[in-house]
C-alpha cells in the first residue's frame, strides 16, 4: 500500500514538474510585457506621438538610442535655421516623453555599435531585442520591413485616424429630429456621427444633400455642422436682389 502511494505521489511530482518546465520554455522563447519601442529622429521631430502618447492609448516601453539624441543635438548647433528649429522641436519631445506617466522612456547607451550609422543602430537594436521601430521615415521603414522587423510609422496613423470627410463636402443624409436651436435638423451618418444642420428644421423624416461647414472633435465623440445645399446660393441671390433694389430706389 506505501509502495502504490509513493508511485502515484511520484507520477503527480514528475507531471507537475514537467508542465512547469514546459512553461517556462515556451515563455523564454515567446517573450511577453511591453514591446521595446525604438524611436528615430524623424519621429521626434515631428512631435505628433507625443500626443499619442499622452492619451495613454500606448503601453509599451519607448528607448531612444543615445545616438539619436545627439543626432538631434547636432542638428539643433547647425547653420541650418530649419534643421536646427526642427531638432530642438524633438529635443523637447524627448523631455516630454520622459514625463508622460502611461509609458517608460529609457534613453539607451548605444557606444557597443562601434560605428554605425543611426540607422543601422536602430535597425540592430529591434532586431537583437524582438522590438520594433517608431519612425516618420518611409525609407527606413522600408528597409526594416525587408528585414522583418516590425514598424510603426506615425503618418500611417495619421491617415488611418483622417476623417473621411471635409469641409466643402456634399453629402446625403436623412434628418431624423429638431436641433436645439432655430431652423437646425440632426442627422447621423453610418458610423453614428451627429451632423447638426442649419435651415433643416423642416426636413424631418426626408433624405437631403447637405454641404459639410466644419467639424467639432471632443473627448465625447465627433461632431460634424452643416447646411442643407443650395441654400446658401438662394440666399446670396436674395442678397443681390434686394440690394439691387436698394440701389435703383
Amino acid at each position: 500500500m506505501d509502495s502504490f502511494v509513493f508511485l502515484v505521489a511520484l507520477g503527480i511530482f514528475s507531471e507537475t514538474t514537467y508542465l512547469t518546465i514546459k512553461k517556462l520554455a515556451e515563455k523564454s522563447n515567446h517573450p511577453k510585457g511591453r514591446r521595446k519601442v525604438y524611436i528615430d529622429t524623424s519621429a521626434l521631430i515631428d512631435g505628433r506621438i507625443l500626443n499619442v502618447a499622452k492619451t495613454g492609448f500606448l503601453y509599451d516601453e519607448f528607448v531612444i538610442p543615445r545616438s539619436v539624441t545627439r543626432e538631434l543635438q547636432l542638428l539643433a548647433d547647425g547653420k541650418d535655421l530649419l534643421k536646427r528649429n526642427r531638432a530642438r522641436d524633438g529635443l523637447n519631445t524627448v523631455n516630454e516623453l520622459e514625463r508622460v506617466e502611461y509609458i517608460d522612456t529609457n534613453i539607451m547607451d548605444d557606444s557597443h555599435l562601434g560605428r554605425m550609422l543611426v540607422d543601422e543602430r536602430l535597425l540592430t537594436l529591434a532586431r537583437e531585442n524582438h522590438g520594433v521601430i517608431l519612425t516618420c521615415d518611409y525609407n527606413l521603414e522600408k528597409v526594416a520591413t525587408t528585414e522583418g522587423i516590425q514598424v510603426l510609422n506615425i503618418n500611417d496613423l495619421s491617415i488611418t485616424l483622417e476623417n473621411k470627410y471635409h469641409q466643402g463636402d456634399k453629402i446625403h443624409i436623412k434628418i431624423v429630429e429638431k436641433g436645439h436651436n432655430p431652423r437646425q435638423g440632426i442627422g447621423h451618418l453610418d458610423d453614428g456621427t451627429m451632423v447638426v444642420v442649419d435651415g433643416a428644421d423642416d426636413k424631418i423624416g426626408k433624405e437631403i444633400d447637405v454641404n459639410i461647414l466644419k467639424f467639432h472633435q471632443t473627448s465625447s465623440g465627433r461632431m460634424i455642422f452643416a447646411e442643407v445645399s443650395g441654400v446658401k446660393k438662394r440666399n446670396s441671390k436674395r442678397a443681390i436682389r434686394q440690394r439691387k433694389t436698394t440701389i435703383e430706389a
